[in-house]
């Protein structure tokens, strides 16, 4: 086959170089299928050592159920994190992976409730920069990514194409992790680098605001030597005083990073989760609060109650912290994880 890209020790048969083999169509006779099912053999093979095996072990003998352990301290940027076994990076993207979520299931006459933040660190964004069109965005309930194409493009919103939206989509959350030109060339297809600097200086452009609250943030790591969420917690930033390029860029987009993250699944979802726990508590209800991944809360109630329970999700998680816009869940009900979700 042809060779792509080579390593130290030889050629490179990585994800990235599969990809492109399955994709073409000038392989030799009877070896066209050969990456892809590489491909396929490698997902499958992942998911059994990582998820499947690891989880049966962890499954607890006594009630059927699987006890993780969530630690404050593990994630510089504040949120939660989750071991032996890490709930957190239950695979999403495939579909084979999503059916791994199939086999989580509540106890018999309950349901689970699954709530996720919509676009929170988005939303987080423009309440911290105050930035202008993207507020404007969030208080219409529009579309924010074809929103944010409709200003960058210089396109009426009904007129923006599924391209411009989903090369508006990658700028939207690359710009929160500071996002080079040659990490967005590299996101979206046939964008060279040049033009992928003319469309972050055309967003930037656009939404003065977040580009001048990314600055503060930046600026604020090199006055300080730290950086601050929304609820006040500090996180040093070390690297922003390097003599090293790289190492002084890493700082910068770790501040930003964790201003943004930090507020939205550290400062944001842990109040949503006390208030919550508090309410049960308190009103004796018929819901448990199981699993938080990130911006998502996991909740199991007899189906009996389940949409009541539903509603007092919501109040408590669209009313944890008041922004500038308005804050929204996403609820689902079913009887296994991947339903629900």
């Amino acid at each position: 086959m042809p060779i792509l890209k080579r390593k130290k020790t030889g050629p490179s048969t990585d994800v990235e170089v599969l990809e492109k083999l399955a994709a073409r169509e000038d392989l030799p006779v009877g070896t066209q299928k050969v990456p892809a099912m590489l491909l396929e053999y490698r997902q499958f093979s992942k998911l059994c050592n990582t998820y499947l095996d690891n989880l049966r072990e962890c499954q607890d003998k006594r009630d059927g159920r699987i006890h993780a352990s969530f630690m404050q301290l593990g994630a510089a940027t504040g949120r939660l994190s989750s071991a032996s076994p890490n709930l957190q990076n239950i695979p999403v993207r495939s579909e084979a992976g999503r059916q791994i979520r199939k086999a989580f299931i509540p106890d018999p006459g309950n349901k689970f409730i699954v709530a996720d933040y919509s676009q929170i660190e988005l939303r987080i964004l423009a309440h911290l920069s105050q930035d202008p069109a993207l507020i404007e965005a969030f208080n219409n309930d529009q579309d924010i990514h074809a929103a944010v194409a409709s200003q960058v493009f210089n396109t009426p919103l009904e007129e923006v194409t599924q391209e411009q939206r989903a090369q508006a989509k990658v700028i939207n959350f690359g710009i929160v992790y500071g996002i080079t030109s040659y990490g967005l060339a590299k996101r979206i297809d046939n964008l060279d680098e040049p033009q992928a600097r003319a469309l972050i200086k055309d967003y930037r452009k656009r939404f003065a605001g977040i580009d001048k609250f990314l600055s503060k943030c930046v600026q604020q790591a090199l006055d300080l030597g730290y950086v601050t969420t929304i609820l006040g917690r500090r996180r040093p930033i070390a690297q922003i005083h390097s003599s090293n390029g790289n190492t002084r860029s890493l700082g910068e987009r770790l501040a930003i990073n964790t201003v943004v993250q930090g507020s939205a699944t550290g400062d944001l979802i842990k109040k949503a989760m006390v208030n919550l726990y508090n309410r049960i508590e308190s009103e004796k209800l018929p819901l448990q609060m199981i699993c938080q991944i990130h911006d998502e809360l996991i909740f199991e109630s007899p189906e009996a109650d389940v949409d009541a329970m539903k509603e007092i999700v919501r109040q408590e998680m669209e009313s944890a912290i008041k922004l500038t816009v308005p804050l929204k869940v996403d609820i689902g009900i079913g009887d296994d994880w991947l339903e629900a979700k």
